[in-house]
């Protein structure tokens, strides 16, 4: 008897190793919310950023922009399978801390069976996809009204796989920001900030619209605007409380803090142009309402209900004057105000995720070893090396663009508009 109690002993000695090797269990729920946040951030951008901007432009270019954001709908899901999900999420080797490698190229190795976490990887892949899709698609705005078509989709393409994806894997996939310690639950740098300093590149190398600022170029179709926002404000839910990649009290505290800072952001932004102009206008409330959107979205699974609050109402001030001082006082034509509302927004949120993280503010409290001041440089750190990254890599981006494709249409075409020179339409049958 002894002697077959000593056989037990190799079992006992290597139960952790067999329970290590034990393949990950799905969850349903999860997943079931995974595949509702997939489709409400693919929402966000159609139909609903296609909208929003498509509201903001002249009844000339309404087709334009709303075909922008259809086609790197499709162009970014082709890259993404073939290339991009690898390199943000793939396993990189030695190079990890840069990117992930092409492993995962063409989703090779993930069937119906293979599980990220407690959801299936074809979930996680849709999911994260969804956010490749709307990022390169915010930038849109930026040049809306003078970019060719064809310069538009290689530059978007190619913006996606060297300046985006390689953030991604640095924020979200266990690259070398991730492992300083950034905190970003749903897109501050990755998405906001990134997208808001390709925008502000944009509009400095294709110059300004013709006539702009002499010319009023009011919004064509508010109407479309506001069904655009309400739609980006609903399918935000899923762009953050998704990010939790779990149905658990993550998500929850993170919806209703993404809820919270929209409509906070919203009055907030209301009061400053009232104040300054004399009347609130739609389009200001709407538009402090993505900049709330836009600012929470880094610190929405970090912060609580207070930390929402003050969140939302710096950002509705703090881009409500940002956007004032663009147009006014430096003259950029950044059309429809990418840089102002999400750049500042993502900086801004990024940063204030070092803040208000804290306990005392009623957040999920600093990681081991950590206080504000070390976390507030750390998230700095993340800002700016996804500026740099961003802002250098436009640049040399749309210059070669240009130098292929030619960027900017000419200016007879631009007075005519992009919807009938470009794809031979019009918008509306007047």
């Amino acid at each position: 008897m002894k002697n077959r109690c000593w056989l037990a002993v190799p079992l006992f000695l290597y139960a952790p190793l067999l329970l290590a090797a034990e393949p990950a269990k799905l969850d349903g729920a999860n997943t079931a919310w995974m595949l509702v946040s997939a489709t409400l951030v693919l929402f966000m951008t159609l139909p609903g950023l296609a909208l929003f901007y498509g509201g903001l432009v002249r009844t000339k270019n309404v087709l334009s922009v709303l075909m922008q954001c259809f086609a790197i709908t499709c162009v970014v899901s082709l890259a993404w399978v073939i290339v991009g999900y690898s390199i943000a999420f793939g396993d990189g080797g030695a190079a990890n801390a840069w990117w992930g490698g092409l492993g995962k190229s063409f989703l090779a190795g993930i069937d119906v069976k293979t599980v990220k976490g407690s959801i299936p990887e074809t979930v996680f892949a849709m999911y994260q996809m969804t956010f490749a899709i709307i990022t390169p698609a915010l930038v849109v705005g930026a040049y809306a009204e003078r970019v060719k078509f064809s310069g538009m989709l290689f530059f978007s393409v190619a913006w996606l796989l060297l300046v985006y994806v390689p953030i991604a894997h640095w924020v979200w996939g266990d690259g070398w920001l991730a492992k300083m310690g950034v905190m970003d639950f749903a897109g501050g740098t990755v998405v906001h900030a990134n997208a808001g300093i390709a925008a502000l590149v944009c509009a400095l190398v294709l110059g300004r619209r013709r006539g702009f600022p002499e010319t009023a170029m009011p919004p064509h179709n508010m109407t479309m605007a506001v069904t655009g926002a309400c739609m980006l404000w609903c399918g935000w839910f899923g762009f953050n409380a998704g990010s939790a990649l779990a149905a658990d009290g993550a998500a929850g505290m993170a919806m209703l803090v993404t809820h919270i800072a929209a409509a906070t952001g919203s009055l907030a932004w209301m009061i400053c142009e009232w104040s300054r102009f004399g009347k609130p206008s739609v389009l200001g409330i709407v538009t402090g309402m993505v900049a709330g959107l836009g600012t929470i979205t880094p610190a929405s699974g970090f912060v609580g209900p207070m930390g929402a609050i003050a969140i939302g109402a710096a950002a509705g001030v703090v881009c409500f004057f940002a956007t004032n001082y663009m147009k006014r006082a430096l003259g950029v034509d950044d059309s429809l105000d990418v840089f102002p509302v999400h750049g500042v927004g993502g900086i801004m949120g990024t940063t204030l995720t070092g803040v208000f993280v804290s306990s005392a503010f009623g957040g999920i409290g600093y990681p081991e070893n950590q206080g504000m001041g070390g976390q507030v440089l750390v998230q700095i750190v993340g800002v700016l090396a996804t500026l740099a990254w961003s802002g250098v890599l436009s640049w040399l981006l749309l210059k070669l663009a240009d130098a292929i494709f030619g960027m900017r249409v000419a200016n007879e075409e631009e007075t005519e508009g992009l919807d009938t020179v470009l794809h031979n339409e019009q918008g509306y049958n007047l």
